[in-house]
Parts: C-alpha cells; structure tokens; sequence
C-alpha cells in the first residue's frame, strides 16, 4: 500500500510569555484549513500531536501541558485601526478537540513579534529603533489589545535583561495593554463584566456545599474563590493539586457549576466540551513560600496571594488572560481578589503565583452604576524558538 508524502507547512515555534505555540500565517495553511472547521481542527491536532493517550505528545510539537499545546493562526487585518488579527486554539491534550473559546494572554505579547517579522504590518509604522506599536483585533474575543514591541536596526529585539517569573532566561520587554477586556463573555457577544450583577455571590456546589465566589468577564471567564473555603492557603506549588486525582475531579466540578452559573453553558455536562473556559482561581492574602525554582517570596513583596486552573491541571504560573482578570477584580472593591489583598481602591497588584510574582495594573471605574475597566497592562517577553516548516502526514 502506498502512502502520501507528509505536507509541507511554513509554521514559526515562539514562547510568548510563559506558554509555547506553533505560529501560522492564515495564508500558509493548506486551503481546507484556511477556514474554520473540522479540516482546521484536525490539521492542527496533528501538528500538536492530540490526542495523545500517553500525554506526552512525542509525535507531534505540543509539550503535553496546557501551556504548551496552542497553535496561532494570524493575518493582515481588515478592521481600521488595526494590523493584525489574531486567532487562538488550546489543543486538548488527551482529546481529539480544540477550544476556540477564549484568548491566550501569554502567547499575545509573541502576536506583535510575529507580526513585525511577518510582513503582517506595515513597513511605514516600523521604525529604525525605537518601539513599534502593534495594534491586534483577537478574534476570538472580539477585543483590541496593544502590544509594543522594541526595535533595533529595523528588526524586533528579542534579548535583553527583563525577566520573568515562570521563565529561565531574561529577554526583551514587551507591555501588552488590554483594551476595554472586561464585559465579554469569550463568544464576543458582550455582556456584563460581573455576570450575576454581583461582586461576590454565593452559590452551592455538590461536595462542597455553600461557596462565596467572584464571577467575572475580564480578559477571560474566570472564578475566584477564597483557598481556605476549599482547603488550600494560597501558597501550592503543582504536585499539590496535579498529583491529586481527587482534587482534580473537585476543581472541574467546581468549575462547571460556575460556569452555568455565568451564563456560559446550560448544564454541567457542557463543561467538557469548553474546556478552555471560564477558568478557576483561588485567591489568599499574603504569605511566605518558596516559589518552584527554589525563589524565596516574601509577604511582604505581594499584595495576593492566587493560583489558578488550566485545561484541568494547575497553571505553572499564571495565565496572562486570568492576570487581566486579576489586576481588575483587585481594582473593583469587595470582590474576593480585592478583599484578599488587603481592600481599598488599587489601580495595579503584585500577586504571588506558584513559579513567583508578577504586577499587573487594571484602572477600573462605575459607570452608571456598572463597574468598567478602560484597560490592563502588563509586561511580557518572547521570542523566536524555531522557524521554517511544520511536517504533517496527509491524511
């Protein structure tokens, strides 16, 4: 029997942040996959190398963790006002499915980077040296975010002395500001940005009885609950919940009573199939611990201490879609974030998470009675890993 050659795709391997992804240009794809669909779907399954029973993803580019199985599709955009659109797949590790629900904070301060170096933004907004400013429309949000870029002898600066919680190595600084990202419930169809119309609410999950929760629509869906209320401090590294099965199965239960409690899904049973979102926190108030690389944190170097959820498992670090969420619950008072962190009103937040710290600011105001965020900020860095061309057999 003979078989078909493997196709030939250009792809771009880049760390954004404190996550992986394999970058493509809409363009480059093979036709069937330039639109959305099954075809698109089992393309960059394969690529990634899901689903992977043994979760290692031996065959494919993905790393087997929710930090490292995500593909990138972006193109010129069409919107004024905007260069690039972004579009982003968290590939399932263990099932054959891939979430196009929410947006990856992380890979986006990579998006600018591609972009530049892509020919996806104009030459005449590149300058010599200095810094490009790249205007992204993510597409699946429906949301602008800003990313600048630095710049040396017309070509993106990847290196440099910033440094990152979560990453080895320093690299450049890219500030990735987050447009309006409150009030979007990931289907772009908008929405409140506390869903329930509370800062805090109270609703009952089976096992665990009577939780007080924040519900929020900023960056990405996201729970927040308080760590002593579920039997943790705050202060977990992975192998504390990662290698609990019971814990694992209590945080998705959790996290799909929430979900139809936002108005995401009708039942419970939806949850397995938004895999993505709404995301799980829990939040404490300060306190010392020693982070994953052996970094001692002091209490008094954060203002909150949270970890956070990801594809089921805990988050290394901290999603930079939950830090937007992060930054604004703390701005808003009395949501469990803010209260967590001492209360009071608060335009930025250094909270600690399992791998250090990061700041995140967030100005947040009430508008006709309605709290709004105008804007969240933070600083990533990321750079090119591998760049030439994807191999995929051809089915």
């Amino acid at each position: 029997m003979a078989f078909p050659p493997q196709l030939k795709i250009a792809a771009t391997y880049m760390r954004g942040g404190t996550s992986k992804g394999v970058f493509f240009k809409l363009d480059d794809l093979p036709a069937a996959a330039q639109t959305p669909g099954p075809a698109r779907d089992k393309l960059l399954l394969r690529v990634i190398g899901s689903p992977d029973p043994y979760a290692k993803h031996t065959d494919g580019m993905g790393g087997a963790t929710s930090s490292t199985s995500k593909t990138v599709i972006l193109s010129r955009s069409s919107r004024p006002e905007h260069d690039v659109d972004y579009l982003f797949g968290q590939v399932s590790i263990d099932k054959p499915f891939i979430d196009w629900s929410g947006n990856c904070g992380n890979l986006t301060a990579a998006v600018g980077s591609f972009a530049i170096s892509n020919g996806l933004v104009d030459s005449s907004r590149i300058p010599d040296n200095g810094t490009c400013v790249v205007r992204i429309w993510q597409a699946n949000i429906q949301k602008t975010i800003v990313a600048h870029v630095p710049i040396t002898n017309g070509e993106v600066q990847e290196t440099g002395d910033f440094e990152l919680d979560g990453v080895t190595f320093p690299a450049a600084e890219v500030q990735v500001e987050f447009m309006e990202p409150a009030a979007d419930d990931g289907d772009g169809d908008g929405g409140s940005m506390f869903p329930t119309g509370n800062v805090v609410d109270e609703f009952e999950v089976p096992g665990l009885g009577k939780l007080q929760a924040t519900f929020i629509n900023a960056g990405i869906p996201t729970i927040f609950v308080n760590a002593a209320d579920i039997g943790y401090t705050g202060t977990e590294l992975q192998g504390a919940i990662n290698e609990n099965a019971d814990a694992l199965l209590m945080f998705e239960n959790l996290r799909a009573h929430g979900a139809v409690k936002m108005g995401l899904i009708a039942s419970v049973d939806e949850a397995a199939a938004r895999q993505h979102t709404p995301k799980i926190a829990f939040v404490a108030p300060p306190a010392d611990y020693v982070s994953s690389s052996g970094k001692a944190i002091s209490a008094g170097d954060i203002d909150v201490l949270v970890r956070a959820m990801s594809m089921g498992k805990l988050h290394h670090a901290m999603m930079g879609t939950a830090a937007v969420a992060i930054a604004t619950a703390a701005a808003v008072p009395g949501t469990l974030v803010n209260l967590a962190a001492g209360g009071g009103d608060r335009n930025q937040v250094v909270f600690g998470h399992p791998s250090g710290t990061l700041r995140v600011g967030a100005e947040a105001k009430q508008v006709n009675g309605e709290w709004t965020v105008t804007k969240a900020i933070m600083s990533r860095s990321a750079r090119v890993l591998m760049e030439g061309w994807v191999r995929v057999p051809q089915d």
